[in-house]
């Protein structure tokens, strides 16, 4: 698959917002975690701002994906897990999101974002069980690859893919930074898309 073009289109709090927008690749995973740099790889332009500071992204943003193959639509949602975010912001960010997966009918994937050099925390394994029980897909995407050598980036894969219970070929390895695994991903998703009954 080759992104032809890519346009930010609306942010919103309300999860309804959403509804009229398919099919959808939801992006998911802790405050920090790197999906704003991925999402600007992905997508071959810098429409999300990224930041140092995590708990930055308090609503859902939504990005247009046209490509060669069949156009798409991102669908960041904010990040989980910030420990010094307000917790009636935390609240409402986590009902939002709550909603989002019960309610929303036109997601064809969910991607799980992880800091590769961090062991999977609580809130990553609740979120993966969450969409087992949920019967989303989903498919776990390791950020920040360009901190570790080849040899730690292995290591890596197997000790995550044994914390969440999933086989290796179901996490990919990227790097907002260097660019590493944006193929590997974009071919997932259009093997997903292309099986996708979505309107």
């Amino acid at each position: 698959m080759r992104v032809k073009q890519a346009s930010f289109v609306k942010s919103c709090t309300d999860v309804k917002a959403a509804d009229e927008y398919s099919p959808q690749i939801c992006v998911a995973g802790r405050s920090n975690c790197g999906k704003s740099s991925l999402l600007n790889l992905l997508m071959g332009a810098k429409l999300c701002k990224t930041s140092q500071t995590p708990g930055r992204t308090r609503l859902i943003n939504i990005f247009k994906v046209v490509t060669d193959a069949r156009d798409f639509y991102f669908v960041d949602l904010p990040g989980y897990g910030y420990s010094k975010a307000h917790k009636q912001e935390s609240d409402e960010w986590n009902f939002r999101t709550d909603k989002y997966f019960k309610d929303g009918n036109n997601i064809a994937q969910v991607l799980c974002l992880m800091d590769i050099r961090r062991d999977p925390s609580d809130l990553d394994k609740v979120l993966i069980n969450y969409l087992r029980d949920l019967g989303l897909p989903f498919t776990v995407v390791l950020t920040k690859s360009d901190k570790l050598s080849r040899a730690q980036i292995g290591n890596a894969v197997i000790k995550i893919a044994a914390a969440l219970g999933l086989a290796r070929d179901n996490l990919i390895v990227t790097s907002g930074h260097s660019g590493a695994g944006r193929d590997d991903l974009l071919n997932r998703l259009n093997e997903i898309l292309e099986v996708s009954e979505y309107d």
